[in-house]
């Protein structure tokens, strides 16, 4: 008789991150394929969504990065291990992996980690704590930036044994698909945020952070209206301060001091995303340092939209230049009013063919049942089934 797959995925909060998603949407494949699937978690908005007839929650403080929290979540995990048979323990950050792995080698199970980000590594001290991600059987690099990023930067780490393998992090295509979209709350969201027709609609997602790059947009708006002489249009910035209210007053001000207040349109949140994108004619990535994926990118596509990104990290790999979006010199926000007037400029007809190629795109590479397929093809490799 095969043996039964039975994962657990270890992950600090299920939230609405890339990672988060990841670890849920491979959860419900997994049991869909009648493999047992169980996650360790702290909390996040995501549980209740979570199918508990399907996969087994357990709440611990895997958050922590406190070493007496980790040692004990460690011993918890060994007896959630032994108890419910589990044959891989897959995690998902730092802070879990260190109780992952020392309950694996207590219980001789297999340790699997997936590497979402680059991670701070500015001294020896970092670099050690980080390498837990590099004690597992199998790496999993959410692009071929951070693959490449592994391999640069901890050579000393990899051993001959461990499989480093790239897996791109998958979307729901039916859920970012355009054609789903209710009318009905597009046209609410759209008075929400008093959007007018006549306008071109540029999106910018993400939490409101200096690394993404809102200070630059907010000058390539600037530049767009001085230098292209470019009036019909508004921005959202759709993301949550995240209590970094300092932050969100400087971008308020420096709209102001542009005269930008009445083109930007600052948003905290919106639940449905599908209608966000639906209400853009553009979408903005203005990252100034790599994203390891760049879900933004991927969804847009999804959506149909033509993309603008910084030219760094996974966007170079998400998007096709000049057929699904466009590229731009990152941290430099004259490439970056370049780039929207270009798209701007182009008619109806071009912008549906980039918003098709980009959708293609999406469906061929990161479709999230790709993800789950490839993920569930290493997990039985592993166990050699």
């Amino acid at each position: 008789m095969p043996t039964k797959i039975k994962v657990l995925q270890v992950i600090p909060k299920l939230g609405y991150g890339g990672a988060e998603t990841g670890c849920y949407d491979i959860a419900h494949f997994l049991a869909e394929k009648e493999c047992g699937s169980f996650i360790v978690t702290s909390g996040g908005e995501l549980l209740k969504y979570v199918k508990k007839s399907k996969v087994k929650v357990f709440r611990l403080p895997v958050h922590s990065k406190n070493p007496i929290l980790i040692f004990f979540n460690t011993a918890i995990l060994s007896l959630i291990i032994l108890f419910n048979n589990i044959n891989i323990v897959h995690a998902r950050s730092r802070a879990p992996a260190w109780s992952c792995y020392f309950a694996c080698l207590v219980t001789r199970r297999k340790f699997i980690t997936t590497f979402h980000g680059t991670y701070n590594f500015n001294n020896k001290f970092k670099k050690f704590y980080n390498s837990v991600m590099l004690k597992s059987k199998l790496i999993i690099a959410g692009s071929n930036f951070i693959f490449n990023h592994i391999n640069e930067n901890y050579s000393e780490y990899l051993r001959k044994k461990i499989k480093l393998r790239v897996i791109f992090r998958g979307i729901n295509v039916e859920y970012f698909n355009e054609k789903n979209v209710s009318i009905l709350k597009q046209e609410k969201l759209k008075s929400e945020w008093k959007l007018s027709s006549s306008n071109f609609i540029i999106l910018l997602p993400g939490r409101l952070t200096s690394w993404k790059g809102q200070e630059k947009f907010i000058e390539a708006l600037n530049i767009l209206v001085e230098d292209y002489n470019k009036f019909n249009f508004q921005a959202i910035l759709l993301g949550s301060d995240q209590g970094r209210k300092v932050y969100k007053k400087k971008l308020i001000n420096l709209a102001q001091r542009y005269r930008l207040s009445k083109k930007v349109v600052f948003a905290d949140h919106c639940k449905d995303m599908p209608i966000a994108y639906s209400l853009a004619d553009s979408v903005v990535s203005s990252s100034i340092k790599p994203e390891s994926f760049g879900r933004v990118a991927v969804e847009a596509q999804a959506m149909g939209k033509p993309i603008i990104a910084s030219n760094i990290g996974g966007s170079k790999e998400t998007i096709l230049n000049g057929k699904s979006g466009f590229l731009y010199k990152h941290d430099d926000p004259r490439e970056l009013a370049k780039s929207l007037n270009k798209v701007m400029e182009l008619d109806q007809e071009v912008l549906n063919s980039i918003g098709n190629e980009g959708r293609k795109n999406v469906i061929k590479k990161f479709d999230v049942d790709v993800m789950c397929d490839s993920t569930l093809r290493e997990y039985k490799k592993l166990l050699s089934i």
